[in-house]
């Protein structure tokens, strides 16, 4: 049975692992939302004729195909010529396209060089996706497939995208997706929620919710990934109304149930909900780090607007840092050590004195790989929340069978969580 639309991302640093293919989750997150279903996502290298027997095959098997990657000026960027051998037609030069790649360079101060001119020619009869942001263009083309010696779904397109995200989801929103939507392939309206999950394992979760995850619309689906976990409903109806009515009780019964654990849904973040949180008090934070190394404050800084609860904090890896930055006792750290709840309080109180900042939050602990010992193994770290009403830090193990960033990660959220959870009360 064929499907509607497929994904084929091209790149041999894709195949090699040398980037991370986001695209293609992107890619079937908007197809989705479209209501378009599709069944199959492809990589393929840098290389000419395997790219051309991909494009084949899927011309025979789906409506829409979707690729994305080789549309730059270089020699391995082969993806349009392909294409067009693939389903047999010439490339022709576009003037206008080139007269637009030539102001885009010079305008950013970069020479043109001749190779750019490639990026001007498109497949004959193909009608051009515009690139508002970069100077590869992509294409919409429906190949007249009577000069074919192979068979070809009926009404097969591809559209074609760069590799650079911004570009391609600029290229999406202003072209694709409302060509898409008058294509009548959308199979209903499909509407999704994303609900977010710390403190709790993903098998849990799932015994909890284990007869929401047999529904059959709307669909809830765990994911799991550093700490946190998320439970993805997704309904699909006749009309975007009918898609979100669906996924309101089952959104209330999966919170009913889950309790405090859910801390947001869809963007939310940790650092975000924490912030939005002391914004409602009138309230501020600053934090005080040894081994996440700046992990928290990243995370706290990475939210829009956050400069007006989130003060700063200190980076005290070295004892000495810790006694002279964060006025860190020394006869603390001398009986208790470094990694220890005496001297994780010490700490946030210290980032609360420097600061002036009405919470602090303070992580010592043990990333390793080395370090660690039979009283304090790799993965021990203390978190300590320091608030208006006292202080309180607890220990926790995160085990050191999945490595260092792991378990700076997972300190991060951890502390984020536990102020989360003490500013709710």
């Amino acid at each position: 049975m064929s499907g509607t639309a497929e994904i084929l991302c091209i790149g041999t640093e894709l195949l090699l692992g040398n980037i991370t293919n986001g695209n293609a989750r992107w890619l079937a997150e908007q197809l989705a939302a479209l209501g378009i279903s599709h069944q199959r996502q492809a990589v393929v290298g840098d290389n000419r004729e395997r790219l051309i027997a991909m494009v084949r095959e899927a011309s025979g098997r789906c409506r829409v195909l979707i690729t994305t990657g080789g549309l730059g000026p270089t020699p391995d960027d082969l993806t349009t010529e392909a294409i067009a051998a693939a389903l047999g037609a010439p490339l022709v030069e576009h003037p206008q396209v080139w007269a637009t790649i030539q102001a885009r360079l010079s305008a950013r101060g970069r020479p043109v060089a001749a190779s750019n001119r490639r990026q001007a020619l498109l497949p004959v009869g193909a009608a051009l996706l515009p690139n508002p942001t970069g100077t590869a263009p992509g294409i919409i083309w429906t190949p007249d497939p009577a000069g074919l010696d192979f068979s070809v779904e009926p009404g097969f397109t591809v559209l074609t995208f760069p590799g650079v995200p911004s570009e391609m989801q600029a290229m999406w929103h202003a072209t694709a997706a409302p060509w898409l939507r008058d294509s009548g392939l959308a199979d209903g309206v499909v509407a999704s929620r994303m609900l977010r999950f710390w403190g709790v394992a993903e098998s849990t979760l799932a015994e909890q919710m284990a007869d929401l995850l047999e529904q059959a619309n709307p669909t809830v689906a765990p994911y799991a990934g550093a700490g946190e976990v998320k439970l993805r409903i997704t309904a699909r109806a006749v009309s975007a109304a009918e898609a979100d009515a669906l996924l309101g009780p089952v959104e209330a019964e999966i919170r009913a149930r889950s309790g405090s654990v859910c801390f947001g849904a869809d963007d939310d973040s940790l650092a975000a909900v924490v912030l939005q949180q002391l914004r409602a008090r009138g309230q501020t934070l600053a934090v005080a780090e040894s081994c996440t190394g700046g992990g928290l404050g990243a995370a706290l800084a990475a939210v829009p607007g956050a400069s007006d609860v989130f003060l700063g904090g200190v980076i005290a890896y070295a004892n000495a840092l810790k006694q002279g930055l964060l006025a860190v006792p020394a006869d603390l750290l001398e009986v208790h050590g470094a990694v220890s709840d005496p001297v994780a309080c010490a700490m946030a109180g210290g980032a609360r004195r420097a600061t002036g900042a009405d919470w602090a939050l303070a992580i010592s602990g043990i990333a390793g790989p080395g370090g660690g010992s039979a009283d304090k193994p790799v993965g021990l770290v203390h978190i300590a929340v320091a608030g208006p009403d006292g202080c309180h830090s607890e220990g926790v193990r995160f085990g050191s069978s999945r490595g260092r960033s792991w378990i700076q990660t997972l300190s991060a959220g951890e502390a984020l969580n536990r102020l989360r959870l003490r500013l709710a009360t």
